[in-house]
């Protein structure tokens, strides 16, 4: 990512990108630029001219003088060779479902324009700068998110994709769905005429299932340190042993994400030679194993990033067009078992998150083993206190948004189906399990939305009754007690605590809470 001035850009030109870059983009943080280096635009466009050398000179090419998948001995007379395209697309605009997110549709395009940029598809340099117009003006395909198996590649979802750049189909436009030519006329733009093999390296590739896994890498990495600032506030309200999250006890068990995750919890809490509650050496394991629960999503990141990178920077369709060696190669590139796998084990450890913080909200509101808080964690006293209830209500939808979130781990990848004539006889799963990943992503960012008022209010509580002062806090703790005073108030009297949740869940998304990078 370069930074020109205030505007940050993201540079396509075959060389790497992150899940952080895509994520950038998908948020509207950052501009796509596409290089106009010559070189970089000759290689490209060498893979159109030997296709089109290879066609001219041989006649047939699957794909473009064949029919696609189990029609591929159905050979195209050369005067229908240039409807083909057209007719891919065409019988693929069968989605169904709610359409992806604009974010999520912009990290698609951005997915598939970093595949094309390897130079192995055959598609001429003015189909990229298409897709990079699209992005750099936000004229989004409205993309219906069900119907990818995730081999052969994302065909259905990437087929609003290639029918909007031939001027089809709708385009979310300034907030509206609109007819892509009428879009097309506003922006005064030309539909783009694709080429024989263009749909086939648009649509026949992962860039669905990627666009949503770079983005899931990105909001998990956040929720594994926002799980361990929550914990840090857990401990403090509930009396905590801080001596849990001790280096020493730590370096015999050396896995590195969970030490990281000891260390940041540690760093957040003062140590006491013997905790307050001197009869309680070990607290429940919400509290005492927390860095082991959410070590594994931190250990797990690593590899799952690494498998989401290089999908992203590879050539994911089929064939593969290798211009400078004069082959045209036929496999399974565009089989997305790496990201089927990653997202399957991802959504898992994401999950463990909101069951761990779960079950650290019902030990705060409950006064049988929150050591001394209100029930609830009320803020009302006197007569009042009968009447207020305080977070009860949202622990119990907690426990629904942690069910829903467990629930929706059983591994996608695993349910394969043989499909279109037996040819897809084995497919990845991995858009579904992707979206899936996305959805369990959604349900524990709600639970550590209310972890993070919990924390705060079981901490205000014990700053209030004298329990506790403001000096007893490390910085980083008073740090997040201003942050979240400034957005949210303490809970006195009951109050319809919807308004707070979105609030938080929208604090989570814009990453509002300063934590430990």
């Amino acid at each position: 990512m370069t930074d020109l001035g205030s505007i940050k850009t993201v540079r396509f030109d075959g060389a790497p990108l992150t899940a952080t870059e895509v994520e950038a983009l998908a948020r509207r943080e950052a501009l796509a630029v596409l290089s106009g280096e010559i070189e970089f635009r000759q290689r490209i466009d060498a893979g159109a001219a030997f296709l089109e050398q290879v066609w001219r000179e041989d006649g047939v090419i699957y794909g473009v003088t064949t029919g696609y998948g189990d029609s591929c001995s159905v050979n195209v007379p050369q005067e229908l060779v240039h409807s083909l395209p057209r007719h891919l697309y065409t019988f693929h605009g069968c989605g169904m479902g709610a359409p992806f997110s604009l974010e999520e549709t912009r990290a698609i395009l951005a997915a598939r324009l970093a595949s094309l940029c390897q130079g192995y598809s055959g598609v001429r340099y003015v189909l990229l700068e298409r897709i990079c117009l699209l992005l750099q003006r936000d004229l989004l395909p409205v993309i219906p998110s069900e119907g990818s198996v995730g081999a052969s590649g994302d065909l259905t979802p990437l087929s609003y994709l290639a029918a909007v750049i031939e001027g089809h189909r709708e385009l979310w436009y300034k907030g509206e769905r609109r007819a892509a030519a009428e879009v097309f006329e506003l922006e005064g733009l030309e539909p783009l005429v694709l080429q024989p093999k263009e749909a086939l390296a648009l649509m026949n590739g992962t860039a669905a299932m990627t666009g949503l896994a770079c983005l899931a890498v990105c909001r998990a990495r956040y929720l594994a340190q926002l799980a361990a600032r929550i914990t840090s506030l857990c401990s403090v309200a509930l009396e905590g042993n801080h001596f849990h999250f001790d280096p020493v006890l730590f370096s015999v068990k050396p896995h590195p994400g969970q030490q990281a995750v000891a260390g940041w919890i540690h760093d957040d809490l003062k140590e006491e030679e013997v905790p307050r509650n001197s009869s309680r050496l070990q607290d429940r394991y919400s509290l005492r194993c927390a860095p082991h629960v959410i070590g594994v999503l931190q250990d797990s990141l690593g590899y799952v990033t690494d498998f989401v990178e290089n999908e992203l920077n590879s050539a994911n369709d089929n064939p593969i067009i290798d211009a400078e060696g004069a082959h045209i190669l036929h496999g399974g590139h565009f089989y997305g078992g790496h990201i089927a796998h990653a997202m399957d084990g991802l959504k898992s450890a994401v999950a463990n998150l909101a069951d761990l913080v779960d079950r650290q909200i019902a030990q705060a509101v409950d006064p049988k083993f929150n050591h001394g808080l209100p029930a609830n964690l009320s803020g009302a006293t006197g007569a009042a206190a009968s009447v207020n209830h305080g977070f009860k209500a949202v622990q119990i939808a907690v426990s629904a948004w942690t069910a829903e979130a467990l629930k929706g781990t059983m591994p996608a990848s695993v349910f394969s189906r043989s499909t279109e004539c037996h040819n897809q006889d084995k497919v990845s799963m991995g858009t579904i399990a992707a979206r899936d990943c996305q959805r369990v992503l959604e349900l524990v960012e709600q639970v550590l939305a209310a972890g993070m008022l919990v924390g705060w209010q079981g901490v205000q509580l014990r700053l209030r009754d004298s329990e506790l002062a403001e000096r007893d806090l490390r910085p980083s703790l008073r740090k997040c007690l201003e942050q979240t005073g400034m957005r949210f108030e303490f809970l006195q009297e009951d109050r319809p605590l919807e308004a707070d949740l979105h609030r938080a869940v929208a604090c989570i998304h814009e990453r509002y809470w300063t934590l430990y990078d």
